[in-house]
């Protein structure tokens, strides 16, 4: 049965060009809608299993449009937006308003050159159309009602002494942004061991990220976007559409960012940070998180890093907004902890004191 999508976009020509990428695509049944109030009289009637929004349209704006699908009809929805800051902004917000995920238009408002991220767009639209939605009052509602009490406050910056932990590293993909500001604020200013991200981001949106979770953590939040000594008290966000990796010189451990490769699908890659850490590390001193999204990214090197003695957390499959990195991780055994989303937090706490 072929996946219903409605293309909201306020250009007719962006209409016509997402229209023909899914029509392409063979297996789905596409509609579309002008701007958000159209979007909302359509969806009552067409009841579509993906929606993908624009940011900017007149009328009513797509964040307008997600909260109001959000409360009236929760349904996975696909943010599409040009590369600016504004929208990069703007993006972050729609994915914690429960927004699946999201694909940058890579020529501006009306991108004649949509096809360059065809394939990326009938990826993340088919895996939607599976997603798990985060239901407010929930597990992650309590979590993010925390997380505004922790913002409320001025973010606490002091740093612990070395604990038994060198490093966190954290990987997440689909539903991660959302995730991120949950967990991230949840950890305490004290936590023992620095801790890197990989989340599969596009470069536009890095810097952004970096900034709205360093508003509301304790720790330091830092986008990688040049070589950076890892120290305690700082959170470390892989610069998007390249890798980021650990290394060692003489006065100690550094992270920096390097070219996407081939080898590696998603960036920045979970795998090869891990692999990077442990190269440096002995897997005892590691702890690894592997969080919601689409693919494998990270399983492979996390089990590895259990089977070196590390100790790893999944999340669990009732949390997850797509079980496939971490389900993966579970299925080769390579999980210490398999835990739901708001209870990552506490246990990354009691290990890396």
């Amino acid at each position: 049965m072929p996946t219903s999508v409605l293309v909201v976009d306020d250009s007719a020509l962006m209409r016509r060009a997402l229209k023909g990428i899914f029509t392409e695509a063979g297996d789905f049944e596409v509609f579309t809608a002008r701007n958000g109030v159209d979007a909302l009289e359509q969806m009552g009637r067409l009841r579509p299993d993906v929606v993908t929004l624009d940011v900017n349209m007149p009328e009513m704006d797509g964040l307008t449009c997600l909260a109001k699908i959000m409360e009236e009809q929760p349904t996975p929805v696909v943010m599409v937006s040009s590369l600016t800051e504004h929208n990069a902004l703007v993006t972050l917000e729609a994915l914690e308003l429960g927004a699946v995920d999201y694909v940058p238009k890579p020529g501006g408002t009306v991108s004649l050159n949509i096809d360059d991220v065809a394939a990326e767009l009938v990826s993340k639209v088919r895996s939607a159309s599976v997603a798990r939605l985060k239901r407010a009052g929930g597990p992650t509602g309590r979590a993010r009602a925390q997380t505004r009490r922790v913002a409320d406050a001025p973010p606490r910056r002091e740093i612990s002494a070395a604990g038994l932990v060198d490093l966190v590293l954290i990987g997440s993909s689909t539903g991660g942004p959302a995730l991120l500001s949950e967990l991230l604020p949840a950890l305490p200013g004290t936590l023992g061991a620095p801790v890197v991200v990989a989340q599969h981001i596009p470069a536009s949106f890095t810097a952004a990220l970096a900034r709205r979770l360093d508003e509301i953590c304790s720790l330091r939040v830092h986008e990688v976007d040049r070589v950076m000594p890892i120290q305690r008290g700082n959170i470390y966000i892989g610069r998007g559409s390249a890798d980021v990796v650990v290394a060692r010189r003489t006065d100690g451990l550094i992270v920096k960012s390097v070219p996407s490769t081939p080898e590696y699908r998603w960036h920045p890659s979970v795998d090869r940070l891990v692999a990077s850490a442990r190269r440096y590390l002995d897997p005892q001193r590691l702890v690894c998180a592997l969080l919601t999204g689409m693919g494998d990214d990270g399983a492979t090197e996390m089990a590895a890093v259990k089977d070196g003695g590390g100790r790893t957390i999944a999340e669990a499959e009732e949390t997850a907004v797509v079980w496939g990195m971490p389900g993966e991780l579970v299925r080769l055994r390579g999980a210490t902890a398999v835990l739901p989303a708001h209870e990552i937090a506490g246990r990354l706490t009691d290990w890396v004191r």
